[in-house]
């Protein structure tokens, strides 16, 4: 009688749970002809097992070794709310998208630079796509761990001519938006738009993640209170298996407990 072979979702499922047990430990090498001698399939089988749980962040494919179990990286539940607030000293502080209380910090230097814009960006300033327009980059993660977002703020033009000093290094006190409030444009107001999606090239490499790990990508446009047009745009890229964001629900007049009794006609 023949025995039927795994698929690369049973070989998945298996090796994740050794991952999760720590029978797997951080740093152990998992070679596609192992798993392929060891659940008795064909390579390309066990080469898809893998780069299912490298996906999840499990594994990361290492050129001449295989692939490399990942020290599994701490999940933060973040409560977001709406409202915007400020500090005296540095300026505005938006909804957070880690704890507030933690140290965190940028990982390498900070900078800004002239980049052709992406569709999303071009579209939003009303510009042709590949324009140049002023981004400011930098990668943050909480001290002593692996990256959790990128965070890119791009700049209109308009506003650039408006407030040189927000592409200087140092924008001063209050940073930025100060700059560009006193440029004639605040108060400015702010749209988040959230969704998920698959990084690019770039963004896998300067987050250290596989191509194959989807990002939550949280977009937020800032508007002149001059023109009502935009004057910013800051994308926040995070690694799917960094964050879980989460909304305490309030009941609205007509769901207050305990329930009135309903009367008929």
């Amino acid at each position: 009688m023949t025995t039927k072979k795994r698929t690369a979702r049973e070989i998945a499922d298996h090796l994740r749970v050794l991952v999760l047990n720590k029978e797997k430990q951080p740093g152990d090498t998992v070679t596609v002809q192992e798993l392929a001698e060891q659940y008795d399939v064909a390579r390309e089988t066990a080469r898809a097992a893998a780069n299912m749980l490298a996906a999840e962040g499990l594994l990361k494919s290492v050129m001449r070794r295989g692939f490399v179990v990942q020290d599994r990286v701490r999940r933060r539940r973040i409560r977001r709310g709406h409202v915007v607030t400020r500090n005296p000293q540095y300026g505005y502080v938006f909804p957070a998208t880690h704890d507030p209380s933690e140290k965190w910090g940028p990982i390498g230097t900070p900078f800004r630079s002239l980049e052709a814009a992406p569709a999303l960006v071009a579209e939003t300033f009303g510009v042709e796509a590949g324009s140049s327009v002023l981004r400011r980059r930098r990668v943050m993660a909480p001290e002593g761990e692996p990256a959790f977002q990128l965070v890119d703020t791009w700049i209109s033009p308009q506003a650039v001519a408006d407030a040189p000093q927000v592409a200087e290094p140092d924008t001063g006190l209050g940073g930025y938006i100060d700059r560009l409030e006193e440029a004639g444009h605040g108060p400015i107001s702010w749209r988040e738009i959230m969704r998920v999606r698959m990084p690019s090239q770039e963004e896998s490499r300067l987050l250290d993640i596989p191509q194959a790990l989807p990002v939550l990508e949280i977009s937020m446009t800032g508007y002149s209170a001059r023109n009502d047009h935009p004057v910013e745009v800051t994308v926040k890229v995070i690694p799917s298996d960094r964050v879980e964001l989460c909304t305490d629900l309030v009941r609205g007049e007509s769901a207050q407990w305990p329930v009135s009794p309903v009367t008929s006609r």
